[in-house]
């Protein structure tokens, strides 16, 4: 089998289970293999493609939909793209998976108790004061990966760690 040079490698998990910070630490780790590295982390885009967002189900769909064509279009062209998105459905990870030859997949599991200590952003506590109904895995439900690449445990892993995880099996999986 013939492996692409890039992949596309998309951490979820619930708000605040750490998927930021391991990418943060991943980043010099791909940028040493001498790949060229985009992260698409999911607040930066949704204030260019929904400055305004609702979390609406319809805008969700499409705001996912256009996350994956974005990554799709960057894998095609060399760069190794990083995800940094929760994207609380299964069907929003499936869809980039069906567009992008090299998917990695990664579960970051944390308990959603230790996610909202951890909720520096404040999301948990504007869905508990009901000043959002759309926070997944506390209005909305997360829709944990059934079958990805890797698993992180966040409890049991620290960010650096996690990231040499994903990049041995970048290093093993894709030349």
């Amino acid at each position: 089998m013939i492996r692409p040079q890039s992949c596309a490698i998309w951490l979820t998990g619930l708000p605040a289970s750490g998927k930021s910070t391991i990418v943060a630490a991943l980043i010099p780790q791909l940028e040493g293999l001498g790949r060229p590295v985009e992260v698409l982390e999911s607040d930066a885009v949704r204030l260019v493609l929904t400055p305004n967002p609702t979390y609406s189900p319809m805008e969700r769909d499409l705001f996912y939909r256009a996350l994956a064509f974005m990554g799709a279009r960057l894998a095609a062209h060399g760069v190794t793209v990083i995800f940094d998105a929760t994207a609380n459905k299964r069907v929003y990870r499936d869809f980039a998976r069906s567009l992008i030859p090299w998917f990695i997949e990664v579960a970051v599991e944390c308990p959603l108790e230790l996610a909202m200590q951890r909720d520096y952003k404040g999301t948990y506590q504007r869905g508990q004061r009901g000043e959002s109904s759309t926070v997944p895995g506390l209005q909305e439900p997360y829709e944990a990966p059934l079958n990805p690449e890797l698993t992180i445990d966040t409890t049991k892993l620290s960010a650096k760690d996690a990231a040499g995880v994903i990049l041995k099996y970048v290093r093993e999986q894709v030349r």
